[in-house]
């Protein structure tokens, strides 16, 4: 079994915060892959599903970025997934809005979600960082991370969340790469077709 952790707080005044984006990836998941409906359970919601043969749990805690962990541990205990099923999405400040990384272990970057979990099921999981920029001042971080995506961002920040999720097929297979490649691929913005030398612009009539 996979678990399919996103991270964000749990109140409707947060919902459409920048620090939310784990949950609404996890959203999108669940509904792209036909999960069944939420419910309480392990200290967050719950869904649970089928991807590519696989049986998966997708899981919002519900105790606050910084308490994570204890709904994650709840989980992994229950069903006994080995860590290395684990997969958590959260947002990002060092990468730029809408690029992702993926790796397994490492450091926490001062993530208290993270911090959280690992110290409830310890290293070995697996990291999605999806960027959500950077303000610029530190002073500005709280603020940026708090509040929520603007609708420039939305340019950016849902074809992001749909590539992930289509993607996320690769992830159970242990294809990081393959699944960063892919969503780089579904998200990288087009380029302009260069201009025919009869002036006429590529596809014209």
């Amino acid at each position: 079994m996979y678990l399919l952790v996103g991270l964000g707080n749990p109140e409707a005044r947060y919902a459409n915060n920048r620090h939310n984006i784990g949950f609404m990836t996890v959203d999108e998941i669940v509904h792209r892959h036909s999960f069944s409906p939420w419910r309480k359970r392990f200290q967050g919601l719950a869904a649970d599903g089928v991807i590519d043969g696989e049986k998966v749990l997708a899981l919002k805690p519900t105790t606050y970025m910084n308490e994570s962990g204890r709904a994650v541990g709840e989980a992994v205990r229950f069903f006994k997934i080995p860590v290395a099923n684990v997969s958590v999405f959260y947002d990002e400040l060092d990468l730029a809005p809408g690029k992702i990384r993926v790796k397994v272990g490492g450091g926490l970057a001062g993530h208290n979600g993270l911090k959280s979990i690992q110290a409830h099921i310890g290293d070995g999981y697996r990291k999605i960082r999806m960027g959500i920029g950077h303000p610029g001042d530190k002073d500005r971080v709280s603020r940026h991370v708090l509040g929520d995506f603007s609708k420039a961002d939305l340019a950016w920040r849902d074809p992001l969340i749909e590539a992930v999720s289509d993607a996320v097929p690769l992830l159970l297979q242990d294809d990081d790469s393959g699944f960063a490649s892919k969503v780089a691929l579904a998200t990288r913005p087009q380029r302009p077709k260069p201009p025919r030398k009869d002036g006429a612009v590529s596809g014209d009539a």
